[in-house]
């Protein structure tokens, strides 16, 4: 793919590091730092970084840079957003490396184009993105959320090239939105499955009482949707709260606006990404109340409970499953403890970063307690 879209005069070979130490910052310049320092070790002709920290500047998203000399580049996959990655990050890392091999310039980008329609039939005519000047192909996402490419030729900046989200609003979606996915909220989910146990137990028990149907016959729908944000939200604030995920100010963020947005930013994805994970718990727990209000109690049994109802309908059930739905969330999981908390903190971008910075520190340690030894050899 890279002989299509890239040059044909090269046999190209793919190798994969991970770094603990530029996984662990904010900073893009200091990325770049330690990759360039990293591909020279490692003797590679071009470096490709992915991350998935969110970068900014000017509190807008940074989505990639380029630095050409060096022949290295970045990629933050927050800023790709919500929607499929995997296709999209294969033609960003196609596009930054064609930036890189032949150019910034608009006569560069104009040779890249004109090689890619005099290329012949190889299979990959498929690719979406065949504009040398965008990052990604055309999409509904990418015209919803149109990402800026810059280019910079004066020195006080260290990229030749930089893509970031036009407008703030719709990159604070696109980071957000990417931050959630890069969390992995379905990940989460089996440590809720104690939390299921107990809220089921509870509805279930509930159910053999005539006032559980009495009450789903007496709220209206605005009311049942309230106290379903209400349930979800309290069992949100609960999992925040029990496990500290919460990242709280510093001093040194009082006195870094850029830290200090950052660390919005991660509150807002950790809420986010727990939302989503809530969501599917109520929808699990809400078919599997359906499903035992449906075989366990007769038609005939719910209109003896429900005192205006003479025949039974879908909808009664509905109500029903709803309704304790709710109750059970709210009585059923407040208190709960996770069987794997791990799994939570690992899906929240705070704990995962303290972890970096963690290891990364002992990277850096390791790294000069040999050298000291070198020196003394």
């Amino acid at each position: 793919m890279l002989e299509y879209y890239v040059s044909e005069e090269y046999e190209w070979e793919v190798e994969y590091y991970e770094d603990t130490l530029t996984g662990g910052t904010n900073d893009s310049a200091r990325v770049f730092e330690e990759a360039i320092n990293k591909g020279r070790s490692k003797s590679w002709d071009y470096v490709v970084i992915l991350t998935d920290l969110p970068l900014f500047v000017d509190n807008r998203p940074i989505v990639a840079e380029v630095v050409c000399d060096e022949n290295v580049a970045l990629l933050s996959l927050p800023g790709l957003g919500l929607v499929p990655m995997h296709s999209r990050v294969r033609e960003a890392i196609l596009q930054l490396i064609n930036e890189i091999y032949y150019g910034a310039s608009d006569e560069n980008r104009e040779q890249a184009q004109a090689r890619l329609e005099a290329q012949e039939s190889s299979g990959f005519e498929n690719l979406r993105n065949k504009d040398p000047k965008k990052l990604l192909g055309k999409r509904a996402f990418e015209l919803l959320s149109p990402l800026d490419r810059q280019t910079f030729d004066d020195e006080d900046t260290y990229v030749d090239i930089r893509y970031t989200v036009k407008s703030k609003l719709n990159g604070m979606i696109r980071i957000v939105s990417g931050m959630v996915h890069a969390n992995r909220p379905w990940e989460m989910f089996p440590a809720f499955f104690k939390i299921i146990v107990v809220a089921f137990t509870t509805g279930a028990y509930a159910l053999i009482f005539p006032s559980v149907a009495r009450l789903s016959e007496m709220y209206s729908t605005p009311r049942l949707i309230l106290l379903t944000l209400i349930a979800i939200s309290v069992l949100v604030a609960w999992i925040v709260l029990a496990h500290e995920l919460w990242q709280k100010k510093t001093s040194e963020e009082e006195e870094n606006e850029k830290k200090e947005h950052i660390r919005k930013m991660y509150n807002t994805s950790t809420i986010f990404t727990l939302l989503v994970t809530v969501i599917m718990y109520y929808a699990i727990l809400f078919f599997m109340f359906l499903a035992t209000t449906t075989l366990l109690i007769p038609p005939e049994k719910l209109a003896a409970d429900l005192s205006e109802t003479e025949v039974v309908g879908v909808e009664n059930y509905l109500d029903m499953a709803w309704t304790v739905t709710t109750f059970a969330t709210i009585i059923g999981a407040i208190g709960s403890v996770f069987e794997n908390k791990e799994v939570i903190l690992n899906s929240t971008y705070g704990y995962r970063q303290r972890q970096r910075h963690e290891a990364a520190k002992k990277q850096e340690e390791q790294e000069e307690e040999e050298a000291g030894k070198k020196e003394q050899k």
